[in-house]
């Protein structure tokens, strides 16, 4: 019975009409004292009343007129009456009302307060989230109580209590502020942490007491962003790896696979990103319903453009030069040369834009202080996919077998009918194709410009070298370590710094284990 009456209760209430807006309390809000105005809107806004939200955003268009009888809002030719709705008549004398800056954010946080009452979730996050970039006013916590006695939604909830918080650690209330202060140390943002030292600064809060809380409530919130803080370097050098590791796989199967110091392989993961340059101005001239699909043709676009440079190359140049380390390193420098002066004469010196698609614009918000972006993460996820292709391409196919057959032991495999020749040029047209791959991630990511490789080439070198050559296993150990390692001295010392204590540890390891991480078993480890 009394479940029954309780609900009967609620339905009677559902049932009866909203408080209309009077001629009075639009007078209110329209006219006199800015901190009266406020005061009669935030009143208004907390009781909902029928027509607020026509006058709110009429006033914000500096349309409405004001009369001694009347408060009308005027919509082209069209005058009604802000509180009934009737049609009216603009008198000669009516007066134009004037907002200050104060007034027009109060009338901002009324009209987003609104929204808060709305049943579309939709519109009470929109809502939630413009309150969360204003200054909250004390006037606005009756709005916030009822908004958050209503709200259904578990991440709204959390987030009107911490508002409601917010407000009532102003309180000259010393319980209110006690319970305040424990709830935002429940808190994980790093706005709460600003709210909290702004309380305990200047004398702000006087009661030893509630100052303890607040100092509790820091540490712990502090502690939060603390691990938010740490995962994001540990997520940036992950993802530094990544690329890293794109980059690198390339020059383990032409370094460490052949033997081949090349110093153009920067320039081509260079071809790479001018191909997914290109692919993208093809898409927004002549297929721009489907631009955010583009990426799906400029990975192999990139691959094929790398990998057919470099068959150019090996056939040339590279051939030539087989077991003479420094007149392979001398010729390919030249040839990066050439190839960046070429980019600059196609191109221009200047970088070119390349646009995410959209479905890559954004981020997850993983905590309050750490976003992870969508482009970072298809990034790790493609090194990956990447890497589990040249894996298996190198274990499982023909090509793989007669790559690993010359690599160990040439003459043998020519003698068993390997065009060795024919496999020298496939292999570092592949490890070309996959710098090109490289240079299409990094243009989802940074500049694309005639220097894109100068940055990374270095850096790749020293992930083949550590992780041991010729062993894939290595490049993703070093890749990744190498990421994470440089973004945690990054933080410590500075990036400067960081990449000279780096490169030191690299000479050190290197000093130790020549043979890197993992060293090569075989025939080819005995030559």
């Amino acid at each position: 019975m009394i479940r029954f009456l309780a609900g009967l209760g609620l339905v009677l209430f559902a049932a009866l009409p909203a408080h209309a807006l009077t001629t009075e309390q639009a007078k209110a809000i329209s006219s006199g004292d800015t901190d009266a105005r406020v005061a009669a809107l935030n009143d208004a806004v907390a009781r909902a009343d029928t027509g607020l939200p026509k006058l709110v955003s009429a006033l914000l268009d500096d349309a409405v007129k004001l009369t001694p009888a009347q408060v009308l809002i005027v919509d082209g030719e069209k005058v009604t009456d802000a509180a009934t709705g009737a049609i009216a008549t603009l008198p000669e004398d009516a007066e134009d009302v004037v907002n200050n800056n104060r007034m027009r954010g109060a009338l901002q946080a009324a009209q987003a307060g609104l929204k808060l009452l709305s049943p579309d979730v939709a519109l009470r996050r929109e809502a939630v989230t413009e309150l969360a970039k204003d200054t909250l006013d004390p006037s606005q916590l009756p709005l916030i109580d009822k908004a958050l006695a209503a709200e259904t939604d578990a991440s709204l909830k959390d987030r009107l209590g911490l508002m409601r918080a917010a407000l009532q650690i102003a309180s000259p209330d010393k319980a209110q502020r006690l319970a305040a202060a424990q709830s935002l140390g429940e808190s994980g943002m790093s706005q709460v942490k600003s709210l909290l030292q702004a309380r305990l600064a200047d004398g702000g809060e006087t009661d030893a007491e509630v100052r303890g809380v607040l100092l509790s409530s820091v540490d712990k919130v502090s502690a939060r962003l603390a691990w938010g803080e740490r995962l994001g370097v540990v997520f940036t050098g992950i993802s530094l790896g990544s690329i890293l590791l794109l980059v690198a796989l390339g020059l383990a199967i032409t370094y460490g696979l052949m033997g081949v110091i090349n110093m153009a392989h920067g320039e081509l993961m260079m071809i790479g990103a001018y191909a997914t340059y290109l692919v993208q101005n093809l898409f927004k001239a002549y297929l721009p319903g489907l631009f955010d699909w583009y990426i799906l043709l400029a990975v192999p676009a990139s691959f094929l453009a790398a990998a057919l440079v470099g068959a150019v190359l090996e056939r040339l140049v590279i051939r030539w030069l087989y077991g003479r380390p420094l007149e392979t390193l001398l010729a390919t420098w030249g040839i990066s040369l050439v190839l960046m002066q070429g980019v600059r004469g196609l191109f221009g010196a200047q970088n070119v834009p390349v646009e995410n698609p959209s479905w890559m614009s954004g981020g997850v918000a993983a905590m309050s202080n750490l976003t992870l972006p969508y482009n970072r993460l298809a990034i790790i996820v493609f090194a990956f996919a990447v890497l589990g292709g040249v894996a298996l391409l190198i274990a499982k196919t023909r090509l793989g077998l007669f790559v690993r057959g010359v690599t160990q032991n040439r003459r043998m495999a020519a003698c068993m009918g390997v065009n060795t020749a024919r496999i020298d040029t496939y292999a570092f047209s592949l490890g070309a194709g996959i710098a090109g791959l490289a240079g299409c991630a990094l243009s989802q990511v940074g500049n694309v410009g005639p220097d894109l490789g100068q940055s990374y080439i270095v850096d790749s070198f020293m992930v083949v070298v550590l992780g041991g050559v010729g062993q894939l296993a290595g490049t993703v150990y070093a890749a990744l370590g190498l990421g994470v390692l440089n973004k945690l001295l990054e933080g410590w010392a500075g990036a400067v710094l960081a990449k000279i204590m780096v490169l030191v540890f690299i000479v050190v390891f290197i000093q130790k284990r020549p043979q890197g991480i993992f060293a090569m078993k075989g025939r080819s480890a005995e030559a």
